[in-house]
């Protein structure tokens, strides 16, 4: 198994994205704790994956609180020795254009996409210090590489936060054996997309800008994190996994 012996914590791990790599995680023989605002959804999958065979802890987990992230991190620890992975799958989405967008709206985006991720990174670091090291794996998007017409500003830049922060950490801490990579999906099929897949002319126009032609799957996005999180990955740092159907490469 590829995560044998592991120690990962996913955020936003209740469903859709965060919930496949949870699964596909604890298959792999890593012990895993799913942090998330969702408690019911949480605690069903934490029951879902200790029932067939793997290990498994919810916790609550609003990843714009440190006091959480520290919560979530420490909880980890205590359960299961030590903390191997981190991946910050949680995230939200949002519309509009610059002009049109309030601070508000601003704020709510990048605390959850920019900030959640630099407080899951900065808590978890010290505990992947005394593991020896780690790996993080932070889930940004296309739209961290390319700008598009059709989401909104904030989006957009929370997620090309989230790329440069992650070269910064790869480079801040190679030395202590903590490595940082992010991970850029293009348009899956989760939760936070239906409403635009059940919009005739978005879905039309999100598949115009894929030249595979279709949505894809959480799986598609998991096996590359899987590999992230692995040993196969050892000397992976810094770098940015794409995985878009090939929006970017028009």
């Amino acid at each position: 198994m590829r995560l044998q012996g592991k120690i990962a914590l996913i955020s936003g791990g209740a469903r859709g994205m965060g919930a496949v790599e949870a699964r596909l995680f604890a298959k792999e023989g890593a012990k895993v704790t799913i942090g998330d605002v969702l408690e019911d959804e949480g605690r069903k999958l934490e029951a879902e994956i200790n029932a067939t065979g793997g290990e498994a802890l919810f916790v609550r987990l609003d990843v714009t609180h440190e006091a959480d992230w520290q919560k979530a991190v420490e909880a980890t620890v205590n359960r299961f020795g030590k903390l191997d992975v981190l991946v910050n799958n949680a995230g939200i989405s949002g519309r509009g254009r610059v002009e049109d967008t309030t601070v508000e709206e601003w704020d709510r985006v990048m605390d959850v996409n920019a900030k959640g991720v630099f407080l899951g990174t900065k808590v978890a670091i010290p505990a992947m210090r005394q593991g020896g090291g780690g790996s993080i794996i932070n889930i940004s998007s296309q739209l961290g590489l390319v700008g598009t017409d059709h989401s909104s500003p904030q989006y957009q830049a929370s997620k090309g936060a989230v790329r440069l922060l992650t070269k910064a950490t790869a480079i801040q801490y190679a030395q202590e054996g903590i490595r940082a990579n992010s991970v850029h999906p293009g348009p899956i099929v989760t939760p936070m997309t239906e409403a635009a897949r059940a919009d005739p002319e978005r879905y039309r126009l999100m598949l115009s800008r894929v030249p595979l032609g279709c949505y894809g799957q959480p799986e598609d996005v998991a096996y590359g994190v899987l590999y992230l999180a692995s040993d196969e990955a050892r000397w992976v740092t810094g770098s940015e996994l794409v995985i878009d159907g090939g929006w970017t490469a028009q």
